[in-house]
């Protein structure tokens, strides 16, 4: 079909941020980076190259995810330690935050609940910011690699994908069996993977990320998480992911514990106060 004589003035109608988020409530990052300065780390967790770990955190508590010997992506999911079914939400945190995060954005729930899990108070990355072809750090676009696209896709059965590896650490850590631990798994912050759409298809396109040993993001946890980190088999995921012949290194996850009465009177934040009587 041929263009209509005004394409080029539609085409000019400029944009409108879909959720303006002046509103949202302020992060007291005063607060929790003098926090961080004094806390102590009480727990220490490696994810394996194309393999997955597990960890808690505390609501009040820190937890940094750390590459430690190369180039590494990691895949994120974040639980209600206390009940499953409060997840991460990922479209939603990219809708409020845009399709990466950094330094004083948040990881949100999902419904109900729709509060926030997680906030980034520190990036050792948030000098990159965005790239001339539009790529950017810690992704909330991307899914997770999975078994079933790679199927699809390329025939075979790969089982150390991101979200094979994340059903496995949370079926490890609750107990449960994989197929019931599978529904679980959700999409995913995609921790020092560099990513973005190309301008031309619009396609999701990655790139080699610019994590190095030492480079580090952390969190603060405000509420009780549960979290599954998978060092992706794609390695700094330059070239293809869900692969045995990329390289491949460790993750390391911290737990740090702020000195008493450091928070002074913060208090977790409570679910989404919507009434949820929806019309009715």
């Amino acid at each position: 079909m041929s263009e209509p004589a005004d394409a080029a003035d539609r085409r000019a109608i400029p944009p409108v941020i879909c959720y303006p988020n002046e509103t949202l409530p302020k992060v007291p990052m005063d607060l929790y980076a003098q926090a961080l300065g004094g806390a102590v780390i009480t727990d220490t967790v490696i994810a394996d190259p194309r393999e997955a770990c597990s960890f808690h955190v505390p609501a009040g508590h820190f937890f940094r995810i750390v590459s430690v010997d190369g180039p590494q992506v990691g895949d994120l999911n974040l639980w209600n330690a206390n009940d499953l079914s409060e997840r991460f939400y990922s479209g939603k945190t990219r809708a409020l935050h845009g399709t990466h995060v950094t330094t004083g954005d948040r990881l949100w729930s999902c419904f109900p609940h729709l509060r926030p899990m997680a906030t980034v108070v520190h990036d050792s990355l948030n000098w990159y910011g965005i790239d001339a072809f539009g790529g950017s750090v810690h992704d909330v676009i991307g899914t997770r690699c999975d078994p079933y696209t790679g199927h699809l896709l390329q025939g075979g059965h790969y089982h150390h994908c991101c979200h094979s590896n994340l059903t496995r650490a949370l079926a490890d850590a609750r107990g449960l069996s994989l197929h019931e631990a599978e529904p679980h798994i959700h999409d995913v912050l995609n921790v020092f993977m560099c990513t973005g759409f190309t301008r031309d298809t619009g396609q999701y396109f990655m790139k080699a990320s610019p994590v190095r040993p030492g480079d580090a993001i952390t969190f603060f946890a405000e509420i009780d998480v549960l979290g599954a980190l998978s060092a992706c088999p794609g390695g700094d995921c330059s070239s293809e992911h869900s692969s045995d012949t990329a390289a491949c290194y460790p993750l390391m996850v911290e737990v740090l514990k702020p000195a008493e009465g450091a928070l002074g009177d913060w208090q977790s934040p409570t679910p989404n106060g919507y009434d949820r009587t929806h019309g009715r």
